[in-house]
Order: C-alpha cells, then structure tokens, then sequence
C-alpha cells in the first residue's frame, strides 16, 4: 500500500533545496549588512546643537584642527571647542546669525554646548589621540578629509580590522610632526619614507597587535 502520494519525493526534495537556498542567502545576507557602512554608521551626519560646517572652517578659513581640538596633543581625548573658543571669532563675525543663537545662548547661560560625537569607539576599545598624533599618525588617516565635509560624517569604519591593518604595518600612514593635521598631505620627493620615520618616531611594533594594547 503506497503511504505518500505521487511526486511526494519531488516535492521532499525541492522544500530541502528550497530550505538550504534559504539559510545560504541568509547568511549571505549577514555578512553583506555587517561589512556594510550602515554597520558601521559610516558617512552619516550627526545631529548638532550647531550645524558645524568643517569645510568652511578648516579649507575656506584655513583654521588647525588643534584650534578647536585642544587636548589631542596631550589626551587620549581630543576636545571639544568649548563656547568661549567659537565666540572668538563670533564676536565679531556673525554675531546675529540664527543659527549661531544656541551658541549665544551657551555663553548667555554658562551652559557648554552638547556635541554629539560622529566618530566613537566601544567602550571596551582604549584609544589614546595623543600617542597617535605625536607618533606621526595624521588626523585624515582616521577622521578622512574633513576638510570637504559641509556636515561632519564617520568617513573610516574603524573596525578592529581597520586597527590592525595600520598597527601591523604602520609606516604607509606615518607624516613628519609638522602634517600631522594637513588635509590631502602627499609627501614631497625628498621626504622621509615610512621606514624613515618609524625610527624617528622610535616605533616598534612588537606588541602592537597584543590583544591588551586597545583592551584593557
């Protein structure tokens, strides 16, 4: 006596194809989203109490990152520009602008301005701004060319792979101390190389891809 109709065999063996089509796109599927930017919030703006534009700042005023970004030199934190240092120049310049009235209003109240940060670590990622800038490492190399960004986005996924890469074989990021904020640096003919400046900056890489050199 036949239990299964007729074609129940055809029908087993699409529903498995079917089934396994399924879990491989799925997959597939997975891997396409984490390695995306929106994985990563890449080239996506953040909602500012002022829309801060770094292009008019940095390439149409010509003003150094370290005007803003006080403690990079020195901190693992880069700063943000506190009311007192926009209101250097906006004491004068702009003074009524509309969209200039939350920093006005800071200055009014004492109240510093909430910045939103566009590019952050997790916090079981150490990073120290100050070991990298004073060993050679530009700010485009992670922060991309803000000069050209009216709005600032994320530009680098700063993934553990993205790390890795720099710290295995740093030298192609290295600048001389006086480019470290140039936007767009192409070295000159007669600049050091990289293996040139990793013994000027002393570095060694041994250890620098130690799990407890950024998990600490």
């Amino acid at each position: 006596m036949q239990v299964f109709p007729r074609g129940s065999n055809a029908v087993a063996t699409a529903f498995l194809i079917l089934l396994a089509g399924g879990i491989i796109a799925a997959i597939l599927l997975a891997i396409i989203l984490t390695s995306s930017h929106y994985a990563y919030d890449q080239n996506l703006t953040v909602e500012q109490p002022v829309p801060f534009s770094h292009k008019h700042h940095v390439s149409d005023d010509g003003i150094d990152c370290r005007y803003c970004h006080t403690s990079v030199m020195v901190s693992h934190f880069a700063g943000v520009p506190a009311t007192h240092v926009c209101m250097t120049c906006h004491s004068q310049l702009w003074t009524n602008a509309e969209m200039l009235a939350p920093v006005r209003e800071s200055l009014k109240k004492n109240e510093p301005l909430r910045w939103q940060r566009v590019t952050s670590l997790p916090d079981y990622v150490y990073f120290n701004h100050s070991v990298h800038v004073q060993n050679g490492v530009g700010c485009e190399s992670c922060h991309g060319r803000v000069d050209r960004m009216p709005l600032t986005e994320k530009r680098k996924p700063l993934t553990m792979q993205f790390c890795l890469a720099c710290h295995t074989n740093p030298a192609p990021q290295l600048r001389p101390p006086d480019e470290i904020t140039t936007m767009g640096y192409e070295p000159a003919a007669d600049a050091l190389s990289g293996q040139e400046l990793m013994a000027h900056y002393d570095i060694d890489t041994t250890g620098m891809t130690d799990c407890a050199t950024c998990h600490r």
